[in-house]
């Protein structure tokens, strides 16, 4: 198995923006935990940041304090930094390409947030036939009210966990991934 650990979105908007992320409380070192043992055991670490490149808008605005990718991150080996302007990791970005030509056949989901660009890229990863994992403790939400309702971030984020391990990946904690890789890292 040649797998890559896939960072997305650990962007100071998480932290000092405007969207918070408040679930589950310290996914943030696990995130951490999960580039330096990726590291490590010679796993891939793919960094993606996103940008919002829409007219007037309010957050990930490229070259903007929020936008930065968070300094923890930022000074982390990673092997490849994608920028990517949809919530899916795979469109319009060259990760397919880098990752095929890699010979990686399962991508490991850290980042944020759960319910869109995790979870859009778990779902994109396995039509594409890569086997996936999906850190149930390195992702994170916030909880979200708009015109279709309210949902709290442990809820939000627990039915993202559910529907992933039905179908699309198998969830599991960080230190679960650790104890799984080549070179164990304690």
């Amino acid at each position: 198995m040649n797998e890559a650990l896939l960072v997305i979105d650990v962007q100071n908007e998480y932290f000092t923006g405007k969207l918070p992320v408040t679930y589950p409380h310290g996914s943030i070192v696990n995130i951490l935990q999960a580039m330096d043992a990726a590291h490590a055991a010679h796993v891939p670490v793919v960094v993606i940041q996103h940008a919002n490149t829409a007219a007037g808008a309010a957050t990930f605005v490229p070259g903007t304090p929020a936008w930065e990718l968070h300094p923890d991150v930022k000074r982390r080996p990673h092997d490849l930094l994608i920028g990517k302007t949809m919530p899916g990791s795979f469109t319009g970005t060259d990760l397919g390409p880098w990752l095929k030509d890699r010979g990686i056949n399962t991508v490991t989901i850290a980042g944020y947030m759960t319910q869109m660009c995790c979870d859009t890229t778990a779902r994109q990863a396995f039509h594409l036939g890569y086997t996936v994992k999906f850190l149930s403790d390195a992702t994170g939400t916030l909880s979200i009210t708009n015109n279709a309702g309210s949902i709290s971030d442990a809820d939000l984020h627990r039915a993202i966990l559910v529907t992933q391990q039905m179908r699309f990946s198998q969830v599991m904690t960080t230190a679960e991934w650790i104890r799984s890789l080549p070179i164990s890292y304690q």
